[in-house]
């Protein structure tokens, strides 16, 4: 068989598998609809990644999928008053606003299906709710997000947006027809949330600062009357957007069928995305510690292909670039079959080396940032830090492992911790290893008397 028929066979057999099958949503090449994806509080674009790879391996075009960066993505204290380095609900809804209508302008398509997890979910109702938006979005998938707040304590800081009993969530909840629904537009709507292991959907005030307290909110929290509510066991509140089960939900929700395939791997990958940095001014170490997703233009980044045993490097660096004002540190091509350790170098941080599993497909959404070390940690000889984006640490739920023990440094019982601080005392260099629920990270250690340290990041 040519190559070209080959090519046709496979794409006659993709839509066979993986066309429409009900609803207004037709599922084959251009006429599936663009996703936008909107990350939570604090977060940045990147955590969709492999949420993205699924789509795309289910037949979903690459140039149809959009995940935003919002600048400062983190929530004001109280959404009244402005506060350097956050943004307001509404600067939120108006940043998603503009991403939505440029992603109609470049796919020329009617509408937009909108996942958004944690606080994402936020700026999706009130987008589609006050701001324009009941019109342009066909489907709405909210994970995680606290819907009736992460507290809902009459006068306890209800000023802020996740106040359940302040006036954001409160608008946004009110009846809006004779039977209570609390959706709005022309949308259809699902909501995912965890069994009893959403932190921020918990009874009792452990994880926002206020142990033995109630919090008024329930475990049902997330959802919303009017919506198809989603139950997926142990999921934690990440786990709500960035799983295999909770991509299952969404795909069968948008489409009206179950996913027929997993991620799939690509031979070659082009891997790109940013360097951000840290607080008001990525460039000012004085301006704080608190992230952002803006560019750190003039830091360095090299990548080099280890040795996926013992961390070693295998040669010289495959790619090396200083970012410029864009942020963006590739174009770079490599294989699915190797691993790679990121270094970036950047005035005000500490050398970071970033050990990742094999990339399995492309992405344009490597985003990657450097460490600042803390002053109690200058003293250790090795610093170590093992890193979920896509999720939290649970120890009774999951099989971990660092540096050889079971025990991670930092992690309490419940699904609360995404990163464990592993100090050495040991100066000569040697092999570190992590491991979380089957995926294996090697790296080595680094002398923290040099300025750098070693960052063993978790894809799934």
């Amino acid at each position: 068989m040519n190559l070209l028929r080959r090519n046709l066979w496979l794409a006659a057999l993709s839509t066979l598998l993986l066309g429409a099958c009900s609803g207004t949503l037709r599922t084959a090449g251009a006429d599936k609809p663009p996703v936008v994806f909107v990350h939570g509080n604090g977060d940045t674009a990147a955590l969709w990644q492999s949420t993205m790879w699924r789509f795309e391996s289910n037949g979903w075009p690459r140039e149809r999928l959009h995940a935003i960066d919002v600048p400062y993505p983190l929530a004001r204290d109280a959404d009244n008053r402005p506060q350097a380095g956050r943004t307001s609900t509404a600067e939120h809804m108006a940043f998603l606003r503009e991403e939505v209508q440029a992603v109609l302008k470049r796919t020329g398509a009617a509408q937009v299906v909108l996942v958004g997890n944690s606080r994402g979910g936020n700026a999706i109702r009130n987008f589609i709710c006050n701001g324009g938006g009941q019109n342009l979005v066909s489907h709405a998938v909210l994970g995680g997000t606290p819907n009736h707040g992460v507290q809902a304590i009459p006068g306890v800081n209800e000023a802020n947006e996740f106040s359940g009993t302040g006036p954001f969530l409160s608008q946004l909840n009110a009846p809006k027809n004779a039977q209570g629904d609390e959706v709005c537009g022309l949308a259809k709507w699902m909501t995912i949330r965890s069994d009893n292991n959403d932190k921020f959907a918990q009874p009792d005030g452990l994880w926002i600062g206020m142990k033995g307290k109630a919090t008024n909110v329930t475990f049902a929290g997330p959802e919303l009357k009017g919506a198809t509510n989603v139950v997926i066991p142990r999921i934690d509140h990440r786990e709500t957007s960035y799983s295999a089960a909770a991509f299952e939900a969404t795909y069968r929700f948008i489409t009206g069928r179950t996913p027929a395939l997993g991620i799939q791997t690509e031979a070659s990958v082009l891997l790109n995305g940013k360097v951000v940095g840290l607080g008001l001014n990525p460039q000012d170490a004085q301006s704080g510690n608190f992230v952002n997703n803006l560019p750190l233009a003039g830091a360095g980044l090299e990548v080099y292909e280890i040795d996926p045993v013992t961390g070693q490097r295998k040669g010289a660096a495959v790619h090396q670039k200083t970012v410029g004002v864009d942020g963006l540190w590739g174009p770079f091509k490599g294989t699915s079959q190797a691993t790679y350790e990121f270094v970036i170098t950047a005035k005000g941080y500490a050398t970071t080396h970033i050990y990742r599993s094999p990339f399995p497909r492309s992405s344009g959404i490597v985003h990657m940032k450097p460490e600042r070390v803390a002053e109690a940690d200058r003293s250790a000889s090795a610093l170590v830090s093992f890193v979920r984006p896509r999720g939290y640490f649970d120890p009774p739920r999951d099989s971990m492992r660092l540096d050889g023990k079971t025990s991670l440094p930092g992690v309490p019982p419940g699904a609360g911790v995404a990163s464990s601080k592993l100090r050495l005392d040991d100066k000569t260099q040697r092999t570190v290893a992590a491991e979380f629920n089957g995926e294996r990270l090697v790296g080595l250690t680094w002398p923290m008397a040099e300025g750098r340290t070693t960052v063993l990041e978790l894809t799934y």
